[in-house]
């Protein structure tokens, strides 16, 4: 079927299918605000946000998404799911302010003989009562054909029946579920084209899972076949392997089918960071479109391909999701990795002091992975301010701390040509380390200066495993005096400063 370009509609159901993660519950307040987020910033075409009679606390949440949507002007775009109990999900559903009920219906003959040990013509009077109620109470009626994949594909004559007996009952969208997320791209559009040629009157849609990883690109079969509605959640979320990706199904909808979506995408990334941490699942860094690495460069020819003329940017570009480019920088950094950053901070190198800070970033990377652009005054400051006195050399430095016993270091330096090996004792590693080094420079006849001062940061936004820059503010005689290092690991920091003052004073002393 043609894909020429028509409105899709994208119905999240991050709220209620979403909800059904192991171990994700999210408090009213936290629905509430999700659902208005959903609605009012990413503008999705509509939203389903619990299951009819779970709880009070899922009601009280429902009562307010409910009376916030009508002040808005979004009525009729808040959605419950619903069961076949003729009255009891339906006046749910009336009390909290409700306008559509989306019933679960069984969509397969196995589901229908098993688990309700009915037939398809017993299934389908019960359902026509709550159908009918539904109405009556002025409920728009979707509904659910559980399990449908495997129904149609076992036995299609019940799923065919089924649409035959309920095809002129006001049911308005008839939603087709691959539950189990069992099925191919070929699969999904043989399967939905077929529904969609012999019921062509009729409004489906698509709610598709990814146990195989095929969501996305069963939404793409989907809409080849003919489907003009499809449900999907933020950030993945859902049983086992979970829903198809808000996110990645909007992008390939516009960008690979020509499609016209109403969401707008700038917020996005928002949403999904909202949703994260209410949820408690956190993100993969390379997840499409919203993952925290997924617009970093890491190699170094890469930035500078995009340097020379944007050689490795593509239609996906961040700006679209209010996000930037970045480019990491580590041991597979580039002098253009170097220059992108430097440009991000409005900062000028000259090509040597540029040479410096790139071997630092290299050498920095082999023992932190990446290195931020807010790590990077640190580093320039560090090495912009080291004079590359050898006087003394670190060749191998050991230091144990641990709750309620006595930090040690053991160390092997360096001392004017000089092989020395000393271990010390103290309250704390850098303690340690200071008593270690003092009984090595008391055979040089020197003894480190008075500490004054010492502060330790991480740049601002800075996580657990951010490089660290230690100052040591030094009494030398009366003369206050500082040095600076940056680590990733924050004693070694601090060594790194210490050793150079020594090396400053035994250089002014040589």
């Amino acid at each position: 079927m043609s894909t020429d370009s028509r409105h899709i509609q994208l119905m999240d159901t991050t709220l209620r299918d979403g909800e059904q993660t192991q171990g994700v519950s999210f408090t009213p307040v936290e629905k509430v605000s999700i659902a208005k987020a959903l609605l009012q910033s990413l503008r999705v075409d509509r939203i389903e946000v619990a299951s009819a009679r779970v709880s009070e606390g899922e009601k009280e949440a429902v009562t307010s998404i409910n009376e916030w949507a009508q002040q808005e002007g979004f009525a009729g775009r808040v959605e419950v799911l619903g069961f076949v109990d003729h009255t009891r999900s339906v006046d749910w559903i009336v009390e909290t302010g409700g306008s559509v009920i989306n019933l679960l219906i069984k969509g397969s003959e196995k589901h229908c003989r098993v688990q309700l040990g009915k037939t398809l013509e017993q299934h389908t009077v019960d359902i026509l009562q709550t159908v009918h109620y539904a109405l009556e109470q002025g409920l728009k009626v979707n509904v659910y054909l559980e399990d449908w994949s495997n129904g149609y594909h076992d036995a299609p004559d019940y799923v065919y029946g089924l649409m035959n007996n309920l095809q002129l009952s006001g049911i308005s969208h008839f939603m087709l579920p691959d539950t189990l997320g069992v099925l191919s791209p070929d699969e999904v559009l043989s399967s939905l084209g077929d529904m969609c040629q012999r019921y062509p009157q009729l409004q489906f849609d698509f709610h598709p899972h990814n146990d195989y990883g095929l969501a996305t690109a069963n939404v793409m079969a989907a809409v080849r076949a003919g489907i003009n509605s499809i449900h999907c959640t933020v950030n993945c979320l859902g049983e086992r392997a979970g829903n198809a990706s808000l996110a990645e199904v909007s992008v390939v909808l516009r960008d690979k089918m020509n499609m016209q979506l109403s969401i707008d995408e700038s917020h996005i990334v928002r949403i999904s960071a909202m949703v994260e941490n209410f949820s408690g699942k956190r993100l993969g860094a390379n997840a499409p479109i919203v993952g925290a690495d997924v617009f970093t460069q890491t190699a170094g020819i890469h930035a500078d391909g995009d340097h020379k003329g944007g050689l490795y940017k593509t239609k996906l570009g961040p700006e679209r999701f209010s996000r930037t480019r970045s480019y990491a920088l580590g041991k597979m950094s580039g002098k253009a990795s170097l220059k992108k950053n430097l440009e991000m901070l409005e900062l000028d190198l000259s090509e040597e002091n540029q040479k410096r800070v790139l071997a630092r970033i290299v050498s920095l990377g082999d023992s932190k992975q990446t290195i931020t652009t807010d790590d990077l005054p640190f580093i320039i400051a560090d090495v912009l301010e080291s004079k590359n006195y050898q006087h003394i050399k670190l060749l191998n430095c050991s230091i144990t701390s641990g709750l309620n016993l006595e930090s040690t270091a053991s160390l092997r330096v360096r001392v004017k040509g000089q092989m020395h090996i000393e271990s010390g004792s103290g309250n704390g590693g850098f303690d340690a380390f200071v008593d270690a080094i003092n009984k090595v420079m008391t055979l040089h006849n020197y003894t480190l200066p008075s500490l004054v001062d010492y502060e330790v940061r991480i740049p601002k936004g800075g996580h657990t495993n951010a490089l660290t820059e230690c100052v040591i503010t030094w009494d030398c005689a009366g003369e206050l005096r500082k040095t600076r290092a940056v680590h990733a690991n924050q004693v070694f920091s601090g060594v790194l400063a210490a050793l150079k003052i020594i090396n400053m004073q035994l250089h002014e002393l040589s």
